[in-house]
């Protein structure tokens, strides 16, 4: 790949940036005769964009994102660009996707992996809509930063040399970054990891076994992780058959990063009689890409489905960069890319030699048993690479009347690793699985399959690895698809109902239990049979629940007020499986116990089972299932695949071995709690909070293994520790939408505000709303606008 990145292209003059008086005035009083756009702010300093076409939409959204996260935005361009060492430090870290790397190696990684002529032809096969709006989006941000000048940034930005103009190459960029996260961009290490072996080097590598290569590939995160530190999301579609009103009724409750340019913004993109459409974003997006309009609304969740392959490759003895297919050696094609010297401070030049076959370039995770040998080596190819199709999906979803519209939006397939929930005004659910999934069959995984192992890593870790000396096991090509290579839509898992579907993370099989699953899908989509996550069993039995009359609300529909009221109960599915035995083994146990285990017998024996802030116990509950989930034999009723939702469940503490070691957890949780600074009797909301302009703001939610629905996470914190849980993933753009004679009728909220700039006022403002539970409507008639209206329009010239 090539990546001849000019700096003059990105030098920005002294003179442009000092235009800020001229600027600010074309900026009230756009010249006669010339395109305008028009930002309003609402409550929360939402974004209301009107302009006449995608251009001007584009280019209003780009400077109102920048107005509240001009800082994130210029730091994720340096990203893209390959300067991050040059300017913040080589061995510094930085984020990359999803996950952190130093700062070196995401340069040479995108220096290597980010080829503009390749994207420059992708961009131009999308439509003149997505060309105008990309376009738009580059001159708006540049305009801001004209607009505010070199010393009218925020402080982590201000003056700062890094800060320099956007270009359609860095917009590019922006996309196939965020398409390939979620398979080659998390194994950016891997691919940076692989190294020929040295001359007479062994010809094999000492085998692995099979839980620590499970181990290791879930630390990639190849795909969402039940046990925590990945993205996630709730969605809910109600259809005329669950709502009171027979009219369509939807939860988006997405699991995202608090920091980063994967953090979400909210922003109502109007064309006057073209489009009318309110959501979500994330950065460097000109679409929304969750919302509603006056009809339909939508949410997505990160979907089971794999988004690359690997392929072992046998390798020629005497050359480890020659490869087989076939029984034809191919040369591997190696290319050095270097940092320039400033990155390294003056030390040494950084340089790093990549290789490339025919399905991919080359990979190496030898903890998980796929290293580089003399004998072997793995290739990846990943079937997001160069997908240019979302914005065009999104700007369709944005126009739809109905789910079926909606569903019809994205036969492009420009949906790379997302499922999709709908609901409409006319009582129509939607769960569609409309992802980038690769077209490998399960005939063709077991005949493909290069060695008992490699079809291990499948069956226990979800790894597809092919055999790479036969061209036979390229993905299979059909007609149908958008691309070469991907699964086509047809034959992708849909439901349509007028009952109700959901998904929490979870594969298609459980979109509602009581429709039977699609057949013939491949596994590569998501696996049928299987336990799921604790969060998928809690929904479920909420929604039941409700549907039955069995949950003390009133009636036997979910409205919108039973909704909100629902995803805030904050109920903990993994205290309520196992307390009762846990109690009761306490009772029985008595004076056998340690003076810590006996604490926490009678601080979790009078715990709540939620995890609210006022939760007394949740914090220790949360230590201790950390240390006791994942026990050999745990659980007292095992999985049952014809009991999917309520098992397993329960506590073995009638065996000695798993009840000692129960009891240790929890003594040892008790440790780790009193070690950190807190009584093990802690409200939750005590460690679990986050001080905003010196108010201090005690936040309700659960880890991903605890079952909470309103998920909050410490990435990257192992334990609690004495400054609590720094919360920073988790609940993010929330919303609920039915739909009334005038159109949309949504309450949400965005946790951590539209502002990434910790000095803005817009930081952080809607923290107490979610702490206390609370909603806020959503403005999207032009009444309700006008009326939580906060300032003048801005008007732009473009």
């Amino acid at each position: 790949m090539t990546s001849n990145t000019s700096r003059s292209r990105f030098s920005l003059t002294a003179l442009s940036l000092g235009l800020v008086a001229l600027l600010g005035a074309c900026a009230s009083t756009p010249p006669p005769g010339s395109r305008s756009v028009s930002i309003e702010r609402t409550t929360f300093g939402i974004a209301h964009i009107t302009a006449p076409d995608y251009e001007g939409l584009a280019y209003g959204t780009a400077y109102a994102h920048a107005q509240d996260n001009v800082c994130q935005t210029a730091e994720h361009l340096l990203t893209l660009r390959g300067d991050r060492a040059q300017f913040l430090g080589a061995q510094n870290t930085g984020d990359f996707g999803l996950g952190r790397m130093p700062n070196a190696q995401i340069d040479l990684f995108v220096r290597y992996h980010m080829d503009d002529a390749a994207l420059a032809r992708a961009a131009a096969t999308t439509n003149d809509e997505v060309k105008a709006a990309l376009r738009g989006y580059v001159a708006g941000y540049n305009r801001y930063l004209q607009d505010a000048g070199p010393n009218g940034l925020p402080e982590a930005c201000r003056g700062k040399p890094w800060v320099r103009p956007m270009t359609a190459a860095d917009l590019a960029r922006a996309t196939e970054q965020s398409m390939i996260q979620g398979g080659l961009g998390a194994l950016a290490g891997a691919v940076l990891a692989a190294v020929p072996p040295a001359p007479g080097a062994k010809t094999g590598a000492a085998p692995v076994a099979l839980k620590q290569a499970v181990a290791e590939i879930g630390r990639h995160s190849f795909n969402a992780n039940p046990e925590g530190g990945e993205l996630g999301s709730n969605g809910w579609a109600f259809g005329r058959n669950a709502t009171p009103d027979g009219k369509g009724l939807l939860l988006g409750n997405p699991h995202f990063p608090w920091n980063g340019t994967n953090r979400f913004w909210q922003m109502h993109l109007t064309i006057p009689g073209q489009l009318d459409v309110m959501g979500a974003t994330g950065g460097l997006s000109p679409v929304v890409s969750i919302g509603f309009n006056k009809d339909v609304a939508w949410i997505h969740t990160v979907s089971t489905g794999k988004r690359f392959t690997l392929y072992e490759l046998k390798l020629d003895p005497n050359d480890p960069t020659v490869y087989w297919v076939d029984g034809q050696p191919k040369k591997m094609v190696a290319r050095t890319v270097a940092l320039p010297a400033a990155a390294t401070a003056g030390g040494a030049p950084v340089q790093h030699t990549f290789y490339a076959t025919d399905w991919g370039p080359v990979v190496s995770l030898p903890r998980a048993g796929l290293g580089w040998t003399a004998q072997k080596a793995y290739a990846i190819r990943d079937a997001n690479t160069l997908n240019v199709r979302s914005a065009e999906s999104w700007m369709k979803m944005g126009r739809a009347r109905n789910v079926a519209e909606l569903r019809a939006a994205m036969g492009n397939q420009g949906i790379p690793w997302i499922n999709t929930l709908a609901a409409d005004r006319e009582g129509n659910a939607m769960y569609a699985d409309l992802s980038v999934v690769p077209d490998v069959s399960a005939e063709m995984l077991k005949a493909c399959a290069p060695s008992p192992a490699a079809a291990a890593l499948l069956n226990a870790a979800g790894l597809p690895v092919l055999d790479g000396s036969r061209s036979a096991c390229a993905w299979h090509r059909d007609p149908g698809a958008a691309a070469p290579g991907i699964i086509a839509p047809a034959r992708m898992p849909v439901v349509v109902t007028p009952d109700w579907v959901q998904n929490s993370n979870d594969s298609f099989w459980l979109s509602n239990p009581r429709v039977p699953p699609m057949a013939g899908v491949s596994p590569l989509v998501g696996p049928v049979g299987v336990p799921q996550r604790l969060r998928t069993r809690s929904g479920i039995m909420e929604i039941e629940g409700r549907l039955a009359g069995t949950d003390g609300l009133p009636g036997n529909r979910m409205g919108a007020a039973e909704l909100r009221s629902v995803i805030f109960r904050d109920r903990n599915l993994a205290g309520m499986l196992v307390m009762d035995d846990l109690k009761a083994a306490c009772a029985a146990t008595g004076a056998a116990l340690s003076a810590d285990q006996a604490l926490g017998c009678r601080v979790l024996s009078a715990w709540d089972r939620t995890s609210n802030a006022e939760s007394k116990g949740a914090a220790l509950f949360r230590e201790f299932w950390r240390k006791a989930k994942d026990l050999p034999k745990v659980w007292r009723v095992p999985f049952d695949p014809a009991q999917p939702v309520t098992t397993p469940t329960g506590l073995d503490m009638a065996t000695p071995a798993t009840r000692e070691a129960v009891f240790k957890a929890l003594g040892d949780a008790v440790g780790t709690v009193r070690t950190a600074g807190f009584a093990a009797d802690v409200a939750l909301g005590v460690p679990q909070s986050r001080t905003v302009r010196g108010q201090k703001i005690a936040l309700p939610g659960g880890d991903e293994f605890e079952g909470v629905l309103n998920k909050l996470e410490s990435q990257g914190q192992p334990v609690i520790d004495p400054k609590g849980y720094a919360v920073n993933y988790g609940s993010s753009y929330m919303q609920v939408v039915t739909f009334d004679a005038r159109g949309p009728v949504a309450q949400g909220l965005l946790t951590y505000g539209q502002s990434s700039d910790p000095a803005s006022p817009r930081a952080y403002d809607q923290l107490p709303l979610f702490a206390a539970k609370q909603w806020h409507p959503l403005p999207f008639h032009p009444a309700d606008v006008q009326a939580q209206r906060e300032g003048k329009p801005l008007q732009l010239a473009y």
